[in-house]
């Protein structure tokens, strides 16, 4: 079973095997973990976004899915795309987000990842409820069939950073 930690702090500073970028479609950068990621790892991420985006994402990467490019400058060997879905208060999108992280272990598990950092997909500007979001995400990562040995979530901020750990102790009473 994977090894779950919660930190406060800026994914783009964790020293890991690979982080998870929480995407735009586009895959070409955009705000706040997306952004982050681009700004701190330098244009070798870029280029290797519009290197996919030539060859096999010209429509762009679909919600749920997962594509890994280098990391650039960052303290990791590869950066994990992601895109989550946009918050729904009429449809339920939870499979999306769901996907989101078992999509990133596949890929991690593909690269030989054994250290992810996660960021709370979708929580930012697609809106998607914190609490919601962190029982989604602690409880896929926890149920998905990894070698990764250690997923590391890195919460922005100290709302975000409560939220997760209640869902945490939540599942670990659950067991």
């Amino acid at each position: 079973m994977v090894g779950i930690t919660l930190v406060r702090g800026d994914i783009t500073h964790e020293s890991v095997d690979a982080i998870v970028n929480a995407a735009n479609s586009s895959l070409l950068g955009g705000g706040g973990v997306d952004g982050a990621v681009h700004r701190r790892g330098g244009p070798e991420i870029l280029e290797a976004c519009r290197a996919l985006r030539a060859s096999h994402y010209g429509r762009g990467l679909p919600a749920g899915q997962a594509v890994a490019t280098t990391a650039g400058r960052l303290d990791a060997r590869w950066v994990i795309h992601t895109v989550g879905p946009v918050w729904s208060a009429s449809e339920d999108r939870s499979a999306v987000l769901a996907s989101c992280y078992r999509e990133s272990l596949r890929v991690a598990d593909e690269l030989g990842a054994r250290s992810v950092a996660f960021p709370a997909v979708s929580t930012g500007v697609y809106r998607w409820p914190i609490d919601d979001a962190a029982r989604i995400a602690l409880t896929t990562v926890r149920d998905t069939d990894t070698r990764v040995t250690e997923a590391r979530f890195v919460l922005f901020d100290d709302r975000a950073q409560a939220a997760f750990e209640r869902a945490l102790a939540a599942l670990d009473a659950a067991g």
